[in-house]
């Protein structure tokens, strides 16, 4: 069963053939603000506007859990390279009004075996809302 999604490009799924999920989800939601200085008084603030949402998480891949981790880190560079934005949604809601981005991804490869192939792998990813 689908735990949510990022468009159609990731789903985030648990099954017993292949386990895709995501951890330590943190979301920022900020407003702009600017000062204005006065003689003798202290600065005077006002509200701009509402400021670009933010989204990072953390993801593991596993070879043993049905996930080919080279293969995803692959995918995940070329949606940030290529500026994919989609919808991102979990346990049936979306989070925030509009589309995401993948803005970044950095990534940890843990375990490597005999000639090169990766077999664990952990990534850190950056969204931002796309208005």
């Amino acid at each position: 069963m689908a735990i949510g999604m990022w468009g159609t490009k990731i789903i985030f799924r648990v099954s017993d053939k292949k386990v895709l999920t995501f951890r330590d989800m943190n979301r920022a939601v900020r407003s702009d603000w600017a000062n204005h200085s006065r003689m003798g008084r202290k600065d005077q603030t006002e509200y701009l506007r509402p400021g670009l949402q933010k989204i990072t998480f953390t993801m593991a891949f596993d070879a043993n859990y049905g996930v080919k981790p080279r293969k995803m880190l692959e995918k995940l560079e070329k949606y940030v390279e290529r500026g994919d934005v989609h919808i991102f949604i979990v346990g049936g809601r979306r989070i925030g009004r509009n589309k995401w981005r993948m803005t970044s991804v950095s990534e940890a490869w843990e375990v490597v075996y005999n000639k090169g192939e990766l077999a664990q792998a952990k990534v850190n990813v950056t969204m931002e809302e796309y208005v």
